[in-house]
């Protein structure tokens, strides 16, 4: 059975859905695909399942009902990936914004060691193409924010472009993992430092899309700014389990 599947979660990805799909499978290693639809009214649940017959047992679906949040979705691939024994698990987004090209570095980096890795925009300079100066400066200074809160050393807390060792997910409790939106990378990459494992950071170059529209909010980054203080108390009276 291969080893690797790749979570993208989808609202309104009409756009990019398909060429992202044929992408993937284009890849010299045999990557899974598990797309979590949050009832895309564009007919983006539609288009993947038109796809299913012919990537048949490489494609799959899950269809929830509404938008439930960007956290919750990856969860469920999370639980839906380790029930199936798949040994490397993927975060990434639909829009090519994340190179799905790099999914191999980011693989091989857990080959070679890493328990988590990172698609990393800043562990190398700032590498981010296509944003306008506020949003990278935003994106930027999020990272040095949670650096001073959480005392983590990592250059790109907010990344969504991840590799997780299946062990990574079995260990942490997915249910206490409660932040919904971009708060939700930081929780993740946070809680797998305090279990003890190792999380390492892969440069890559990331492009803004071109194609669909972002699902950046206000209410998205205050989730973010707020819960990386809550999450660094909270922490303090709970006891990580070593990985």
């Amino acid at each position: 059975m291969p080893d690797s599947i790749v979570i993208i979660p989808t609202y309104n990805e009409k756009e990019n859905i398909e060429r992202m799909i044929r992408k993937v499978f284009t890849l010299p290693h045999d990557f899974h695909l598990l797309i979590i639809d949050d009832g895309s009214p564009d007919g983006t649940a539609a288009i993947v399942k038109q796809l299913q017959p012919e990537f048949n047992d490489k494609l799959f679906i899950e269809e929830r009902l509404g938008k439930q949040g960007l956290g919750t979705a990856y969860i469920h691939g999370f639980k839906w990936s380790v029930a199936h024994h798949y040994d490397f698990i993927f975060e990434m987004d639909a829009d090519f914004s994340h190179n799905p090209d790099d999914l191999l570095r980011l693989r091989q980096a857990c080959i070679d060691g890493a328990d988590a890795a990172i698609g990393s925009r800043y562990i190398k300079g700032v590498n981010v193409v296509n944003w306008p100066m506020s949003r990278v400066l935003m994106s930027f200074f999020a990272s040095v924010y949670v650096r001073f809160i959480t005392g983590i050393d990592v250059q790109d807390a907010t990344a969504g472009f991840m590799c997780y060792k299946r062990k990574v997910l079995e260990t942490l409790n997915l249910d206490k993992i409660k932040f919904v939106g971009y708060a939700f990378q930081i929780e993740m990459k946070y809680t797998s430092i305090k279990h003890g494992f190792k999380v390492t950071e892969v440069p890559i170059i990331f492009t803004d899309r071109t194609a669909g529209t972002s699902k950046m909010s206000s209410g998205i980054f205050k989730e973010a700014f707020f819960g990386v203080i809550q999450m660094k108390i909270n922490s303090i009276f709970r006891k990580y389990p070593e990985g």
